[in-house]
């Protein structure tokens, strides 16, 4: 069985670290603020000027003025701090942010990712897509392994404008975790009942599978 939304964000929690400074995007992303471990400091960031996001609001504590980058109502955590989104861009630029976790369209064994328009689709701006790939050495894409009418979004090369390129080391998917090393995808884990075949058969892009690839495990 392919992974939940929920369970995609719960996999990428994983990747915390203490101390960690993180900027999620938005979509699938922002779920995995709901499953950071127990006892672990992250600060969030959301690139239009806030650090420390808290989790959602109920309903009596909601703030119709505290958004985050994708226009949902959001608390802030103790010791969290409001300003403008230039300074947030110069703390994404730089390279002050630890790790950020970004939906894609696709992304390629070079690393490229391509995030941001489909052509001759509405596109509101880019956002800050390019240059959280570009200031950000941890990177973790999370996304659909294959589009709704089948096709690989794990390619050999992009086909649509990049965000940015060689910038993308992993990949999590609602199939797999794979690492990109050497110009190919290198599958690390499978999501539980999936076999390694049907991998195999959605990647279109040069795929690596080590002799044992183990399943992702869930509470």
């Amino acid at each position: 069985m392919a992974l939940t939304r929920e369970q995609m964000a719960q996999r990428v929690a994983r990747e915390m670290q203490d101390g960690y400074y993180v900027n999620l995007g938005i979509g699938i992303p922002t779920l995995v603020a709901n499953y950071i471990p127990d006892g672990m400091e992250v600060m969030l960031q959301s690139e239009n000027g806030l650090l420390g996001m808290g989790p959602f609001p109920t309903e009596d504590t909601i703030d119709a003025d505290m958004i985050n980058a994708g226009k949902q109502t959001v608390t802030a955590r103790i010791g969290a701090s409001i300003f403008s989104s230039a300074e947030s861009f110069a703390m994404i630029r730089g390279g002050h942010v630890d790790l950020t976790v970004l939906g894609a369209f696709e992304v390629d064994v070079q690393g490229n990712i391509a995030s941001w328009m489909i052509p001759g689709k509405l596109v509101k701006g880019m956002g800050g897509a390019m240059d959280l790939v570009a200031g950000a050495e941890n990177i973790i894409v999370i996304m659909t392994h294959a589009s709704k009418d089948g096709e690989s979004k794990l390619l050999s090369q992009c086909s649509l404008p990049l965000t940015g390129a060689n910038c993308i080391k992993r990949v999590l998917t609602d199939l797999a975790y794979l690492e990109i090393e050497n110009g190919a995808f290198v599958l690390k884990e499978r999501a539980p009942g999936v076999s390694v075949e049907e991998i195999m058969s959605k990647t279109a892009g040069k795929l690596i599978v080590p002799d044992h690839v183990p399943e992702m495990h869930f509470q």
